[in-house]
């Protein structure tokens, strides 16, 4: 049980794809103006890491090494597909405002990155919690992230006022630019919490091993095409 609960967890402040492996920055810069555009942004590309996380892991052991990531982009596309219809069906404004960013997830890398470093290689189940843990950290991180953009540019949460009278607003806040900002104190709030942790535990605050870039197993792809170790 911990060991799938450790799976879950692990993408949501461990090895968070935006704020600790810093991967999918384009729809994170690009979505998180407002906590709405954020959220539904997160919320999509949860769905698809999930279940292509699943039909990946159910066919891991018939998919050739040699074309296992052309199948890989396949199933992706083909769930991309389902959210990109139930959106425009059902979330029209929501939609509008995402724009390409929602079948640009085909191309993501945290959604591709799982699939290669984890769902080819592990069970269901820990694919599917796998799949949901980093999701859900990448709908958090988005979410936050969107929130304080739309808070000080705007002065609103979920486009709800929260400050009256705000006649100045911080236009930067709804420029990308404002999202580099945003993430830069985010970021450096992370790493003084965690250098904080290291100190009262007598330690060095080091950046795990296994998030080297070194290790990165998509890196690998071009250089081991055959999928052999």
């Amino acid at each position: 049980m911990m060991k799938y609960l450790r799976e879950f967890i692990k993408g949501i402040w461990r090895e968070n794809p935006v704020l600790v492996l810093m991967l999918g920055m384009c729809p994170t810069l690009a979505t998180t103006s407002n906590g709405s555009n954020a959220l539904g942004m997160g919320l999509a590309t949860t769905f698809v890491l999930t279940c292509s996380n699943l039909a990946i892991s159910s066919i891991r052991k018939i998919v050739p090494g040699k074309i296992r990531i052309p199948c890989y982009i396949v199933v992706i596309a083909a769930f991309v597909t389902v959210v990109d219809l139930l959106m425009q069906a059902y979330t029209g404004a929501l939609y509008k405002a995402l724009g390409i960013f929602i079948p640009l997830i085909v191309v993501n890398c945290i959604v591709l990155g799982r699939a290669e470093a984890f769902a080819s290689k592990h069970g269901l189940a820990e694919s599917f919690l796998d799949g949901l843990g980093m999701g859900c950290g990448f709908t958090l991180a988005l979410t936050f992230i969107g929130l304080v953009r739309e808070f000080l540019g705007a002065g609103t949460l979920f486009s709800v006022h929260i400050v009256s009278g705000n006649s100045a607003a911080f236009s930067v806040m709804g420029q990308a630019p404002g999202g580099f900002i945003v993430m830069g104190f985010i970021l450096a709030g992370m790493n003084f919490l965690n250098m904080r942790r290291a100190n009262k535990e007598g330690r060095t605050f080091v950046n795990p091993v296994d998030m080297d870039c070194r290790h990165c197993m998509i890196c690998k792809i071009s250089h081991d095409p055959a999928g052999k170790e």
